[in-house]
């Protein structure tokens, strides 16, 4: 008796400390709890990682991570979405400000309410941005199967709507207990964090596990830094890849991303200037680059002729921070030197190793200083002759965009007018958004970044729609700050996906967005051309439907996009000159609240070409002599396109 006395007595004691060391919460309630003690350090800079939460609330989640948010949220800002999707561009857009150290939780109710999520998923990923992703799931306990909202499928019962993120994600988990989250939060920060991994983490919350208790070990609640490191490349990658750019006479700069990432300009910078390598720019590496005669602008499709012309004869080309993706390398055209060579610095293997390059895998700074140092010990330098090759292609360069900036008699302003018109308004302190449509060409391609503007494509995806609620996503990281926050997209994109204005108007977040009118999707009218010949173009264009033809090929569409933004709430000017768009934008920039400024311009007039391929689907039988002599004219591009062999190291001398 008294042993079971005593065990009793223990268990007692052991029960009476255990809830000392724990915090009953429901899942939603930990969620919330643990985000707000979770921070990021990069380069000795500390921040929180995740201060809020974007979404909509509905039955799937309003009972459980909103009242989360509600009763616990005490340093935990929620921001109401006007659209899931433009939830998750946002997130984005708040960590591509924050230099992917921070970024935002977004949640959506089940069913339509999350897989509309997919999208900005798909986009955080391909971008290698991170984002942290809560959708509602259906209901765990099955006792309503099938719930509202529900994908019954036959044979496979524990699949929801949900599991399509897991090809967009980085990261997923559906929580089915509590306990789950001692394991998958701490994971998910490991991943937002991770520059090699970063990208959409993915937790399903279903509708009844977020109101489930559980007593979480309060040391889950201890607050934590994750600390992002810079990860040099092992020696023997450095030692090799600077014997490969030391042979090299016709080196080749691709500035991506990731150098904006590792915050490595400077440095690329002064390694351009003491070797004398020019440097080209990808879209998300646009305004990186040197503002020097060594820097030759956009490269690709949408590139400049001089960064072409010099690609093409390249023997090495060391890229830093890029994905390499098809409308750089004029879909693997672009390159032509028989015996090039590439150098790939990138955080991850994944990437590094593409076109058959040479990796060097670590962090852009540290490693561009470290061949810097091998290089400078060699006395490594290009020839005069090509510097002055490289001259001559800058000055082709500039006589194009002269030419693309005239004005054309009995033409409006073109689009190329007012991206000038933005670039000499614009300052050091101000941000560009844009993602899609035919302005990515306009601010790749002639885009003068030396005013220091920063630039932040999103053209990994090209997802029309995400530039709004980037924008705004954008404002709110740098919310305080001085400078403008622009917004560039075409009237194609706006009708997509405008109603984050209202939450701007909602946040007192100013942003500038400027709305190219051309009326219609004119991007992809001359591709339709080019491959099928005048009048080709099919539904691209905003045109009634002929009652005659049944066809959208009668009169062009009237509406207003200025009194559409003006009813939400914004600032809204309609201009039809250049004089005007410039007025509109000095009252823009003197106003208090979000701001639409409309600029119609001429429907069908682009900047010039630049003669770069790209590899589409195309009609291989048609009964049309356009769509024959497109074809067989895009197959003679095909021919150009090239198998790179691996760049291995030089032998040793």
């Amino acid at each position: 008796m008294t042993t079971t006395a005593a065990a009793d007595i223990g268990t007692d004691v052991k029960t009476a400390a255990d809830k000392k060391a724990v915090r009953r919460r429901t899942v939603a309630q930990a969620i919330v709890e643990y985000l707000q003690v979770q921070y990021s350090e990069l380069d000795g800079e500390k921040r929180r990682l995740v201060p809020g939460m974007y979404g909509i609330f509905g039955h799937g989640n309003s009972v459980g991570l909103a009242q989360g948010i509600d009763e616990y949220g005490s340093d935990f800002t929620y921001y109401q979405a006007k659209n899931e999707q433009s939830a998750v561009h946002a997130a984005i857009g708040f960590a591509k400000a924050s230099n992917r150290a921070a970024t935002l939780a977004c949640t959506a109710s089940a069913g339509p309410g999350s897989t509309n999520m997919v999208t900005g998923a798909a986009t955080a990923t391909t971008n290698r941005l991170p984002v942290l992703l809560f959708p509602a799931d259906i209901i765990n306990n099955r006792f309503g199967d099938p719930v509202l909202q529900q994908i019954e499928h036959p044979v496979e019962r524990d699949v929801s709507a949900n599991d399509c993120f897991r090809p967009v994600s980085r990261y997923f988990d559906r929580i089915t207990h509590p306990a789950q989250l001692l394991s998958t939060l701490p994971e998910a920060m490991r991943v937002l964090t991770d520059p090699v991994e970063a990208g959409a983490v993915v937790v399903c919350l279903p509708q009844d596990i977020q109101g489930a208790e559980f007593d979480f070990p309060e040391t889950f609640f201890t607050p934590r830094v994750w600390h992002i490191r810079r990860r040099p490349a092992v020696e023997d990658e450095l030692r090799d890849a600077a014997g490969i750019i030391r042979n090299a006479r016709r080196p080749l700069l691709i500035a991506g991303g990731g150098v904006r990432y590792s915050k490595a300009q400077e440095e690329l910078a002064r390694f351009s200037a003491e070797f004398g390598i020019p440097v080209s720019e990808t879209y998300a590496g646009k305004g990186s680059g040197p503002v020097t005669e060594l820097n030759l602008g956009a490269l690709g499709v949408t590139g400049t002729v001089g960064a072409n012309e010099i690609a093409d004869a390249a023997d090495v080309v060391i890229t830093v921070g890029s994905r390499l993706q098809d409308f750089i390398t004029a879909s693997h055209s672009l390159f032509q030197n028989p015996d090039v060579k590439f150098v790939n610095l990138n955080v991850g293997a994944f990437d590094a190793h593409k076109m058959g390059s040479f990796p060097v895998i670590g962090d852009a700074r540290l490693n561009l200083a470290a061949l810097r140092e091998r290089l400078s010990a060699v006395g490594y330098s290009t020839s005069a002759g090509f510097r002055s090759d490289i001259a001559d292609a800058r000055k082709a360069t500039l006589e194009v965009r002269n030419h693309d900036l005239e004005a054309f008699p009995g033409e409006k302003m073109s689009q190329a007018q007012v991206i000038d018109a933005l670039n000499r308004t614009t300052t050091g302190e101000d941000a560009l958004i844009l993602g899609s449509g035919g302005v990515v060409e306009g601010i790749h391609k002639a885009w003068d970044p030396s005013n220091g503007t920063e630039i932040h494509f999103e053209y990994a995806n090209s997802c029309m729609g995400h530039e709004i609620p980037a924008g705004l996503g954008y404002r709110i990281a740098r919310d305080g700050e001085p400078g403008e926050v622009y917004v560039l997209i075409g009237d194609g994109t706006y009708f997509m996906q405008p109603t984050e204005l209202v939450t701007a108007v909602q946040e007192r977040q100013k942003i500038i967005t400027i709305v190219v009118d051309n009326r219609g999707h004119q991007c992809i009218w001359p591709l339709q051309v080019a491959k099928g010949g005048p009048g080709r173009e099919f539904g691209t264009q905003y045109k009634e439907r002929n009652a005659g033809s049944g066809r959208l090929d009668g009169p062009v569409l009237e509406f207003d996009i200025a009194a559409n933004a003006a009813s939400m709430g914004c600032a809204a000017w309609s201009t039809t000159t250049i004089e005007e768009f410039e007025g509109a934008l000095a009252e823009a920039r003197a106003a208090e609240g979000p701001a639409v400024i409309v600029a119609h311009v001429e429907q069908y007039r682009y900047l010039s070409g630049n003669g770069a391929f790209w590899d589409v689907g195309v009609p291989m039988t048609s009964q049309r002599p356009g769509s024959q002599e497109g074809t067989a004219k895009h197959l003679e591009g095909r021919a150009r396109q090239r198998y790179y062999a691996a760049t291995t190291a030089p032998e040793p001398r």
